[in-house]
C-alpha cells in the first residue's frame, strides 16, 4: 500500500464540531474547511476484487513473500513499500513559528509535510507524532519503527536535542536520517547564495556572512557554507557573536566556534554586520535599518523568519543587491520544499544507507543550476512549482550517493 494524496472527506463535511450547537470553524476560515478529516489517506495500489485477488494480496499468497523475506531480508525493499516511504517524525516541540505545541497539534503540519513529499518528489510519507520529548526515548522509538521505512525525516524538534537525536539515529540506523529544519534549510540557502554570488561576479570564497540564530537551521547553514568554501561566517545568538572566547557556550556552540568566525569578531549581531557581504536570518526578531545600511556595497540579505522577516524587504532593498525571505509573497523564497523531496527521492532511488555532506552539496548545486541563464536579482532560486526542481535534485543526490559509496543499488 502507498500513502497517496487523496481527500478522505465526504461531500457533506460531517464531523465533530468545536462545541455542541456551535457553528463549525469551517464556516469562518477556509483553512479549517481544507483540513477537515485530515489532508491525506492510505490507498491500495493493487486491486482486491474477488477471492483470487484476496488470496494473493493476503493469505495464503502473502506467506510466500514473507518466507522469502525471512530467508533474504533485502527482499523487503522489492516486495514491500519500505524503499519508497519515509517516516516524518516529530515531538511537537518546535512547530513552524508556533513553538512547543505538542504532538497532536503538530499533526496538521506533519500531514502537510507528507503531502509535499508526494506532490513534489513522488515519495510516500507517513506522519508520526510522538508523545515523548526525551532524546533517548525518541531515538529508541524511531529505531523500533525503522523496519517499516526507507528513511526518516525529523521535523520540528527543538534544539539542541535535535542534534543529538539525529546523530544517534544516524549511528544506529542504516537508512537515511535527515533533520529537514537543519539540512533542508541549509541546502536551499546555499543554492540561493551561490546564484547571488554568480549574479554579482563573485565566488563564495570572497564573501563574509553573518547568521542571526544559532539553533538547528543556523548551525546547519554555517556548516554547509564552510563546507562549500565561504570566505568567513559568524553566528550570533541572543548574547551576541559566537566566538571561542565566550565562556557560556553549549557543546554545540563550542563546536561552531571552532570552525566559524575566522575574523575573531565579538560583540553584537549589529557589530558583525558592519562591512558584511551576507546577512542570513533564521531567528526572528528585527534587525535595525542602520545595521543593514552598514553592510558592504552589493550585499545580500536573506531574512527568512516567518511570518515577519528580520529585515522587511522594503528596507532590505534600499541597501542590498539581492533580497530573499521565507515568504511566498516576495521573490526569492527560501523554502525547504525545494530540497527535501528530491533529496529523499534520490537517496531512496539508490537505497542509500545515509545522506552525506556530498549529497547535500550536490542537491544545492543542482537546485542552483535550475535557474540557469534566467538568473536575476529577483530570481536566484526557483519556484517550488518549477517541475525541473525535483528531478534535478533527485538525479544529483543519487549520483553523489554512488560516488560516495553509500548507494546499495
Amino acid at each position: 500500500m502507498a500513502a497517496e494524496i487523496v481527500n478522505p472527506r465526504s461531500d457533506n463535511g460531517a464531523g465533530a464540531e468545536q462545541e455542541a450547537g456551535a457553528e463549525p470553524l469551517d464556516s469562518f476560515d477556509p483553512a479549517f474547511a481544507l483540513h477537515r478529516g485530515g489532508k491525506m489517506a492510505v490507498q491500495a495500489t493493487v486491486p482486491v476484487r474477488d477471492k483470487e485477488d484476496l488470496s494473493l494480496a493476503y493469505t495464503p499468497g502473502v506467506a510466500k513473500v514473507c518466507s522469502a523475506i525471512a530467508e533474504q531480508p533485502d527482499l523487503v525493499h522489492d516486495y514491500t513499500w519500505k524503499s519508497s516511504v519515509v517516516a516524518v517524525v516529530t515531538d511537537g516541540t518546535a512547530v513552524l513559528g508556533l513553538g512547543d505545541i505538542g504532538p497532536e497539534a503538530s499533526l496538521p503540519v506533519m500531514e502537510g509535510k507528507a503531502i509535499l513529499f508526494k506532490q513534489f518528489g513522488g515519495v510516500d510519507a507517513v506522519p508520526i507524532a510522538l508523545n515523548c520529548t526525551d532524546a533517548d526515548d525518541i531515538v529508541e522509538t524511531v529505531v523500533r519503527l525503522a523496519p517499516s521505512f526507507g528513511g526518516v525525516n525529523l521535523e520540528d524538534i527543538s534544539a539542541p536535542r535535535c542534534f543529538e537525536i539525529e546523530r544517534k539515529l544516524q549511528e544506529r540506523l542504516d537508512i537515511p536520517v535527515f533533520h529537514d529544519d537543519q539540512h533542508g534549510t541549509a541546502v536551499v540557502t546555499l543554492a540561493a547564495l551561490r546564484n547571488a554570488a554568480r549574479l554579482s561576479g563573485r565566488t563564495l570564497g570572497e564573501l563574509r556572512a553573518v547568521i542571526s540564530g544559532a539553533g538547528a537551521a543556523g548551525v546547519a547553514i554555517a556548516k554547509m557554507l564552510v563546507e562549500a568554501g565561504i570566505g568567513d561566517v559568524a553566528l550570533a545568538d541572543r548574547k551576541g557573536i559566537i566566538s571561542a572566547g565566550r565562556a557560556d557556550l553549549t557543546p554545540v556552540k563550542q563546536e561552531v566556534a571552532s570552525f566559524t568566525n575566522k575574523a575573531g569578531l565579538s560583540g553584537s549581531l549589529e557589530d558583525a554586520l558592519a562591512g558584511a557581504d551576507v546577512f542570513i536570518g533564521v531567528s526572528g526578531g528585527t534587525v535595525a535599518e542602520e545595521a543593514v545600511a552598514s553592510m558592504a556595497k552589493g550585499a545580500f540579505v536573506f531574512a527568512m523568519a516567518n511570518p515577519n522577516p528580520e529585515v522587511h524587504p522594503e528596507v532590505a532593498h534600499k541597501y542590498a543587491a539581492v533580497v530573499a525571505t521565507g515568504r511566498s509573497d516576495f521573490p526569492n523564497q527560501i523554502n525547504n520544499v525545494l530540497a527535501f523531496p528530491g533529496i529523499f527521492a534520490g537517496a531512496l532511488q539508490v537505497r542509500a544507507s545515509r545522506i552525506t555532506e556530498g549529497m547535500k552539496l550536490a542537491a544545492a548545486e543542482a537546485l542552483a543550476s535550475v535557474v540557469g541563464d534566467d538568473l536575476a536579482a529577483d530570481y536566484v532560486i526557483p519556484s517550488p512549482f518549477d517541475e525541473r526542481v525535483a528531478p534535478a535534485v533527485t538525479a544529483a543526490v543519487a549520483a553523489a550517493a554512488r560516488a560516495e559509496g553509500v548507494a546499495r543499488r
